[in-house]
């Protein structure tokens, strides 16, 4: 099944964001149908600024894209070696479903999509002891607090 369609975009964005112009570039383009998302490269210039937040790239992309700032998914940013150039990956998902069905946990929670049950440490360690003495699918019964 061939369902990646392949572009090559040069989208430039410039505009006074905070203190000084930064530029916003994607490459790379390809618009994925099997996770319901547009796949980019991002390489942002930023001339007069040690660093872009993520925040402000999502909102420039949303509005590049035509789409909500929720939906865009930013990650795995690099600043080059001597500053004001900064390239990373972006995400756009067609809906906040998909976003929270496809994208991995660690990242919904940057977004605040996701809250981590905590659990003490002793009762991780306890429950782990516990699992070691029986077998099988009888594990998960003694995660639950059923001890068989």
């Amino acid at each position: 099944i061939r369902s990646l369609v392949w572009n090559v975009n040069w989208l430039d964005l410039s505009g006074a964001m905070s203190d000084g112009s930064v530029t916003i570039r994607t490459r790379k383009f390809i618009t994925n149908r099997l996770l319901q998302r547009k796949q980019m490269v991002v390489d942002v210039i930023h001339p007069d600024k040690p660093n872009v937040p993520k925040s402000e790239l999502r909102k420039q992309l949303a509005k590049l894209y035509r789409t909500q700032p929720d939906l865009v998914v930013c990650f795995g940013f690099r600043t080059q070696y001597g500053g004001g150039r900064s390239s990373g990956f972006a995400l756009i998902y067609d809906s906040m479903d998909y976003l929270k069905k496809n994208e991995p946990r660690f990242r919904l929670a940057r977004d605040g999509l996701y809250e981590k049950r905590k659990t003490s440490r002793k009762q991780r360690k306890e429950r782990k002891n516990r699992q070691k003495k029986v077998r099988g699918t009888k594990k998960a019964l003694v995660g639950a607090g059923k001890k068989k």
